[in-house]
């Protein structure tokens, strides 16, 4: 596929999922709080976003926001956050983060690449889905969806995060990228599952997917 085919591709799979997905929204529901959703991202690892929404109702009324939780025994936000699986450890980075944020940022969750890094647990698709959702910036997710069914539609050549990140960067408009992602989780719950997609609801079947 030239260069050229691949921007094609990529500006029909746009237009078709913004015609689709009118209403981008993430999965996880917060309320625009930058810190709240660094929770959430931090706890969805491995664990299903609907999992997330439940269990941080809980971890929100107990500890509602950054100074509150970096004062929480870990042992209780242990015990909030067990539903979400290794437990152990997330509770301790949500903590410790909390910590660092105070200690460093002045409290507030940092708004670039570089600095998100520095956060326990956080690695580039939690930082883009901050950068992406509360500050407005170009971000790429690359969560499993995104991943699978990039590479399905032939947008991208790997398995690799960083790799389907940069490919996606190349090729969807920056001021598209996060609701893009978004779009790509919902499309891949309702059409494109992984185990058994619903080829014949694809409004990309002519685009000849890899499997």
């Amino acid at each position: 596929m030239t260069e050229k085919q691949r921007r094609e591709r990529a500006d029909f799979v746009l237009k078709t999922l913004n015609e689709k997905y009118p209403s981008a929204e993430c999965a996880l529901e917060y309320d625009g709080d930058a810190w709240r959703l660094l929770v959430m991202g931090r706890l969805s690892a491995q664990c299903t976003d609907k999992r997330v929404n439940i269990v941080c109702k809980d971890l929100f009324e107990k500890f509602p926001d950054v100074y509150s939780m970096a004062a929480a025994p870990v042992e209780e936000i242990e015990k909030v956050v067990y539903p979400c699986g290794v437990y152990r450890v997330k509770a301790q980075n949500i903590k410790d983060f909390s910590q660092i944020i105070i200690d460093n940022f002045g409290g507030e969750v940092p708004d670039n690449m570089d600095d998100l890094l520095t956060l326990p647990g956080v690695g580039r698709k939690i930082a883009n889905l901050i950068l992406g959702d509360v500050y407005h910036k170009p971000a790429v997710v690359t969560d499993t969806h995104c991943i699978r069914i990039s590479n399905r539609l032939g947008l991208a050549q790997s398995k690799d995060p960083v790799k389907v990140e940069k490919a996606l960067k190349n090729l969807i408009p920056d001021d598209e990228q996060s609701d893009f992602c978004h779009r790509l989780v919902w499309f891949g719950r309702e059409v494109c599952d992984a185990r058994s997609p619903k080829c014949s609801e694809c409004p990309f079947e002519q685009l000849g997917c890899v499997k």
